[in-house]
């Protein structure tokens, strides 16, 4: 009788949640205990300050809430706008879309600048809306740096230099989920008022922290700013945090974790996570270019280090190669969604992962691609991807 048990390891190869390092989980493992201790605070204070370092922010304030990216998102809006204000937001994916959705539901109101699925966001077309505003009605630009829908990176510093060419006073709020801590990220040289983060992604932890770098300005403007928030208040947790509190119980073991996994950057070096994000992603795409397949990301500028979403041919469904791919060989692989869902799949690289971790997950793609009746050369996309990581290897 056929059992239900998968020897071996699962492959996850989303674009997050990522895979967990062993040292993270293990310093995850506490007891419960009093978290209005007198030495509570040894754990949180520090933890306030490392933090900062993945945002490359020295003067910005961290926030930690037990949520995920999407309450990070509410936080940020919620704490520095008030109802009726009016945000600037392109939309390039879904969770572009996401975010849209909840500054309107919130009470503000969206100025949507449409882009083409596969783009990100338009420098030139913000800074015109912006140089149109001229009695300043947009009090925020929102844009997400990394869209996983797509396999798409904006040009954050670009979208800066857009804001201060137009000469107008918005503030810039920037979704990093799967950016942060994987793709650079400069909030204090880009001026960013609110960078916004998850757990789950680059931070190599289960999902359950939502995490905003909020900058001076931000803090000012939360003073008047008018918008109803309880749980996600700034006000509450800047008394609670300031002598290493919270204002309600916080996710205790995930604060141990978020500790280790904040050490595990510093052990590898926050540029070389970077560096090794960039050698995995290029090997990626020449598996993709050796399939004779395409990316959804319209040009090379676009394109994402910790996803990449493939295009399938004309007559397959994407969602097919995934559940192959899940099914028979125990891969993870990342669905289309929305605009794009059934033309294409994901392949997330992105957290705690290595060159060999990648081969695998390619040499799986190919098989899932191959039962699902899509024509390739067996083992051409992970030649190409080993020929691109012994090139970078070299360069180095």
């Amino acid at each position: 009788m056929a059992g239900s048990r998968r020897p071996g390891r699962n492959f996850l190869f989303v674009p997050g949640p990522t895979n967990i390092p062993d040292r993270v989980q293990r310093a995850m493992i506490v007891p419960s205990e009093d978290h209005r201790s007198s030495s509570f605070p040894e754990l949180t204070l520090p933890l306030f300050e490392e933090t900062k370092k993945i945002f490359k922010s020295r003067e910005g304030q961290i926030f930690l809430f037990p949520a995920t990216g999407t309450g990070a998102w509410e936080a940020a809006l919620t704490n520095t706008l008030s109802p009726g204000d009016r945000v600037l937001a392109p939309r390039y994916g879904q969770f572009s879309t996401l975010w849209i959705d909840l500054a309107r539901r919130v009470g503000l109101e969206v100025e949507v600048q449409e882009e083409e699925w596969g783009t990100g966001a338009n420098p030139d077309r913000i800074e015109e809306a912006l140089r149109a505003d001229r009695e300043h009605r947009i009090k925020a630009v929102l844009v997400v740096h990394n869209e996983t829908t797509t396999g798409v990176t904006s040009d954050i510093g670009a979208v800066r230099k857009a804001i201060d060419a137009a000469g107008h006073p918005a503030m810039l709020f920037v979704d990093g989920v799967s950016a942060i801590g994987s793709i650079d990220f400069r909030a204090e040289e880009w001026r960013v008022d609110c960078a916004i983060t998850g757990s789950q992604k680059g931070l190599m932890l289960p999902a359950g922290l939502g995490i905003v770098c909020a900058s001076k300005r931000a803090l000012e403007a939360s003073k008047t700013a008018e918008c109803r928030r309880v749980f996600f208040d700034f006000g509450d947790q800047t008394k609670a945090n300031a002598t290493g509190y919270f204002p309600y119980t916080p996710a205790l073991p995930m604060l141990y974790g978020l500790r280790e996994a904040l050490a595990c950057v510093e052990d590898e070096g926050l540029e070389n996570v970077f560096a090794r994000h960039r050698r995995l992603a290029d090997s990626a795409r020449a598996a993709v270019k050796a399939w004779g397949l395409t990316l959804c990301a319209k040009e090379e500028k676009w394109y994402s280090d910790t996803v990449s979403a493939v295009m399938v041919p004309d007559g397959v469904n994407g969602a097919e190669v995934i559940d192959i791919a899940y099914k028979r060989y125990n891969l993870a692989l990342g669905a289309g969604l929305s605009q794009v869902a059934g033309k294409l799949f994901r392949i997330g690289h992105i957290g705690d992962l290595n060159e060999l971790m990648l081969m695998g997950a390619l040499a799986g793609v190919e098989m899932a691609m191959l039962d699902a009746g899509i024509r390739i050369e067996p083992g051409s996309g992970v030649a190409a991807a080993q020929k691109s990581l012994r090139g970078s290897q070299e360069a180095r």
